[in-house]
């Protein structure tokens, strides 16, 4: 049995956390060492836009003792991630050369929808307890020091996941000048909390009704040996605790007065939640993001095999943002079918990979959300609409990629264009447009699609009785521009059913 020995590293906003891991085919992910220090970079970020000199050489020296400890353990492989703290710093290029020059580590930063989706396959790697509980309605609360993110299930699928600034060290920073003044600051930073969760649930939980809660935060599970509550059970710990000062709560939990002040905004946010939603219970798994690092470098390495397909919780999260911005659902199922299917069939032509067909998928998925803005100028606003969105699990570069594909099935294609990508998206562009030719009319005239690769021609046979004198006037333009990418014509031929 082969053990692999991996190193995740997660640079917070105030603290760095390394986990040591074995990972296996038969025993899975198990955790053997766990080193964290404190260190307040986002206060830094969040209060005058970047990290200080001082600050960047106490994350050297940290990282330069993580490196030894990893030696110790003789780790094969590492992932060392950044998340808000150096993603929003001004200085973030400069200080991540640095730290790379100094250190030996090169260190990615996560945009918001990559570092949550990996909190969120923290959790899905209890399997078992993940899979039961999201059967019904289910909202993750992950609070981390910048921002919260609220993730719903409904029948084990993601309807909707949002961002909110309100981090737990935002509201610290935030209070700090009025907690001076006032004996008990919750009531202040519940009402900075109430107007984002009453815009959240008027927006996306009119059809949802949320049963569990599960929560994600750091030093939560330092309060209670419990990983379950009952809505009840949390909100007499929650009194128990906002009931002691700072330096009662770290004495009578053993944790850093540092930690407890993050610690209360965190619990606020969760109370709100939870009374806001009408939760019956509460799971907290006891994962952060090092988990959810560990856990995908194991998936994609093939390491350990995972039962729930996250890949579908992107697809289902683009379907619920299609469904607000009232795309047709008929026309985007068969423009799947047939994008995917000349997806499939010319993979030799654009050497395309598993990610790159998901792509394409959501961008079928969102090429008409700009018509619910505007019906002369919906190529554009369907762009802007992808950009300001935020689609969990995928990068900002992925999302550009989607939000070009989607501009320039209806545009003019720019060539060499503002994105490093723009070969990767002509060639989506182009599957695109000759599959949207083929249901202009909307009414899914084709029944049966078999396409046929023969030498300089892609043959799309249809079957129909139906007169597509439409869809076949205007592929030629379509077909040109596929032609130009990929040096195959494409041709419509008609079989009339008898």
């Amino acid at each position: 049995m082969q053990i692999h020995t991996f190193a995740a590293i997660d640079i917070g906003s105030y603290e760095l956390e390394m986990k040591i891991f074995e990972l296996s085919a038969r025993k899975g992910m198990r955790e053997i060492d766990c080193i964290r220090y404190r260190l307040e970079m986002g206060k830094d970020t969040y209060s005058i836009g970047k990290i200080s000199t001082e600050k960047v050489e106490d994350l050297c020296e940290i990282l330069q003792s993580f490196v030894t400890i990893m030696i110790g353990y003789q780790v094969s492989k590492y992932r060392a991630y950044a998340t808000s703290a150096i993603r929003e710093s001004r200085n973030r290029v400069m200080l991540l050369d640095y730290i790379e020059k100094k250190t030996g580590l090169k260190i990615e930063v996560l945009e918001n929808s990559e570092q949550r989706f990996l909190d969120y396959k923290s959790i899905a790697s209890k399997e078992n307890e993940f899979n039961k509980i999201i059967q019904k309605g289910t909202a993750i609360i992950d609070v981390g020091g910048g921002s919260v993110q609220i993730s719903l299930f409904d029948k084990d699928r993601l309807v909707t996941t949002q961002n909110i600034r309100i981090g737990n060290l935002r509201l610290r920073e935030k209070i700090s000048s009025l907690e001076r003044k006032t004996p008990h600051y919750e009531p202040l930073v519940e009402e900075l909390v109430n107007h984002e969760l009453n815009n959240f649930k008027k927006i996306y939980m009119r059809e949802c009704e949320v049963k569990n809660l599960i929560v994600v935060g750091d030093h939560i599970g330092e309060l209670t040996k419990c990983s379950s509550f009952s809505a009840k059970e949390f909100l007499e710990l929650y009194q128990e605790v906002i009931s002691y000062s700072i330096d009662d709560i770290a004495q009578r939990y053993e944790m850093p007065a540092e930690s407890v002040s993050l610690l209360m905004p965190s619990l606020i946010i969760y109370k709100r939640f939870l009374e806001g939603i009408g939760a019956e219970t509460i799971w907290m798994p006891g994962l952060n993001l090092c988990d959810g690092i560990a856990y995908e470098y194991a998936q994609q390495n093939k390491i350990i095999k995972s039962g729930h397909d996250f890949d579908e919780d992107i697809i289902a999260a683009a379907r619920n943002m299609a469904k607000r911005y009232m795309c047709s659902k008929s026309h985007i199922k068969i423009l799947e079918e047939l994008a995917l299917k000349i997806f499939d069939k010319t993979k030799k032509l654009h050497g395309l990979s598993k990610r790159e067909r998901l792509l394409l998928q959501i961008a079928v998925i969102l090429h008409e959300c700009g018509d619910y803005i505007s019906l002369s100028n919906a190529a554009e606003c369907s762009y802007r609409i992808i950009m300001a969105t935020e689609i969990i699990g995928l990068s900002k570069i992925e999302q550009e990629i989607i939000a070009n594909v989607v501009r320039y099935n209806a545009l003019e294609f720019e060539y060499l264009g503002k994105s490093n990508d723009y070969l990767l998206i002509a060639k989506l562009t182009a599957i695109l447009r000759i599959a949207n030719a083929m249901d202009h009319s909307h009414k899914q005239k084709f029944k049966d699609v078999r396409i046929i690769l023969k030498e300089n021609v892609l043959q799309i046979t249809v079957v129909t009785p139906e007169d597509i004198s439409l869809e076949k006037g205007l592929f030629p333009e379509k077909a040109a521009f596929f032609e130009e990418v990929f040096h195959i014509l494409p041709v419509i031929k008609q079989k009339k059913i008898l």
